[in-house]
């Protein structure tokens, strides 16, 4: 494994990772725009995801507008700038903060009020492009796309990061059958059916998907999210300052990092921090979510010394998180899968370090893991075989340096922006020309009866003399 020494940044310094000289426009302008309540200095995972594609596609000669929220989960900025230009994109926020973005009513409030300003934004917005990415992050704002393409002619692509209703379902806050829930499924259908395209971050969501809207078949793409290995290197644990700042330089660290949601699993590992309470090795969990309290709390009844809880870290800063560790975890709680896609899978892929995933039999991870050769897939609940993976690592460095080398190898030929970026240029290109032929051959279709029986020869009256 390549480790870089990097120190500490000094304050006000933010860490530069060389630019790449911007392609020439390799599939032909286009001008796209993308509706996302999450973007920076917000450290949601959609909106960082949205912003490195953005600025990537940019370097693919695509002009992109982004119409995105106020930060209502960023670190110390209750607001940002209502425009932000650079060479090919362009990004407006609206004017208000998001109310109560912790608990679920002040979310679903904050969702509906930013599907609100989006379509008053596309509505006083002459300059919509050529085609409209709607993401669902608020779950509703797909029905945005649908409507402008029903009033204003404009093609879209939806790209689903979480399957909503089904979160609300399998997480037992709604039954399937309460009719806000068939409705909302109904909603779904014709959404996806009138989109260019429907992309999906995984194999399973698109069987999900295809399980309740089986003649999209032909438009459904799967794209993977992405870390940038350019960004996020191997760093040697007793050069990171974050691993000296923490004490996780002489003992095997095992690093959950990202949110603790109500779609993520966490009794399993908490088991396997148990049974390893004794032994040298520690866990650390960096991040927050609805089940962080509950996690140190069943911490401290247990007794373990070995867990340390800290907060989301400055995205500068995630290039030594992630590397000030010897394993990484990725988890998904039993019924989520092809629900929910975790992102942290790809950054602890660039960091260069083994993976362990709890999830269920049927699920992407356990074939990606596979074929990738950088860890070992668990059942939920199997602390048992989670907890003897990590001591065979423990022992055995060789083996733990073979599998990060591995995974970062796999995120290099696979899922690096440069990669993925392309993928979604190629099909918003399909999307706008396949639009483009549909307007030519309604416009034909369209063409009056009257100008096609003037055009037929006339014929005399048998009764006009001649």
């Amino acid at each position: 494994m390549l480790e870089k020494d990097l120190p500490k940044p000094k304050l006000g310094e933010l860490k530069i990772v060389q630019q790449k000289k911007q392609s020439q426009p390799e599939y032909g302008q286009i001008n796209l725009s993308i509706l996302t309540q999450f973007y920076p200095p917000d450290f949601a995972a959609t909106g960082q995801l949205i912003e490195e594609l953005a600025i990537h596609l940019g370097r693919l000669g695509i002009d992109v507008q982004v119409f995105t929220g106020q930060p209502g989960y960023a670190f110390k900025k209750g607001s940002a700038p209502q425009k932000e230009r650079s060479e090919k994109l362009l990004i407006r926020r609206s004017r208000s903060a998001r109310l109560c973005p912790i608990r679920i009513r002040g979310k679903v409030i904050n969702g509906l009020l930013f599907c609100l300003r989006s379509g008053l934004h596309l509505l006083k917005n002459s300059s919509r492009g050529d085609i409209l990415l709607v993401t669902t992050a608020p779950a509703f704002l797909p029905i945005l796309g649908y409507l402008a393409k029903l009033f204003f002619g404009l093609p879209y692509i939806c790209l689903i990061y979480d399957l909503y209703p089904d979160v609300a379902v399998e997480l037992k806050v709604v039954s399937a059958k309460n009719l806000l829930i068939l409705f909302w499924n109904w909603i779904n259908k014709q959404i996806w059916r009138q989109a260019q395209s429907v992309i999906v971050p995984s194999s399973t969501m698109k069987d999900k998907v295809l399980a309740k809207c089986p003649e999209i078949k032909d438009k459904i793409s799967v794209i993977h999210n992405w870390a940038n290995p350019d960004f996020i290197v191997p760093i040697a644990k007793k050069n990171n300052w974050f691993a000296l700042k923490h004490h996780l330089v002489n003992t095997f660290t095992v690093l959950y990092s990202g949110n603790m949601g109500r779609c993520h699993e966490m009794d399993t590992i908490l088991e396997a921090a148990r049974q390893l309470k004794n032994e040298p090795i520690q866990f650390v969990f960096i991040g927050g979510g609805a089940k962080r309290q509950a996690c140190i709390e069943q911490v401290n009844n247990l007794g373990l010394h070995n867990c340390r809880f800290l907060p989301y870290q400055e995205k500068q800063d995630i290039p030594y998180s992630l590397t000030a560790c010897d394993l990484s975890l990725v988890s998904i709680s039993p019924g989520m899968e092809g629900v929910v896609t975790p992102s942290k899978l790809y950054g602890a892929l660039a960091a260069g370090r083994p993976i362990a995933a709890i999830c269920e039999s049927h699920s992407y991870l356990r074939a990606m893991i596979a074929e990738s050769k950088c860890g070992a897939a668990f059942n939920n609940g199997d602390g048992t075989g989670l907890a003897k993976f990590i001591r065979r690592l423990a022992t055995d460095t060789q083996l733990a340096r073979q599998m990060g080398m591995a995974g970062r190898n796999y995120l290099k030929s696979n899922f690096t922006p440069e990669i993925i970026a392309k993928q979604y240029s190629k099909l918003f290109q399909q999307g706008v020309l396949a639009a483009q032929r549909q307007t030519k051959d309604e416009n034909l279709m369209a063409v009056p009866l009257t100008s096609f029986t003037n055009s037929l020869p006339k014929t005399r009256n048998a009764d006009t003399k001649p």
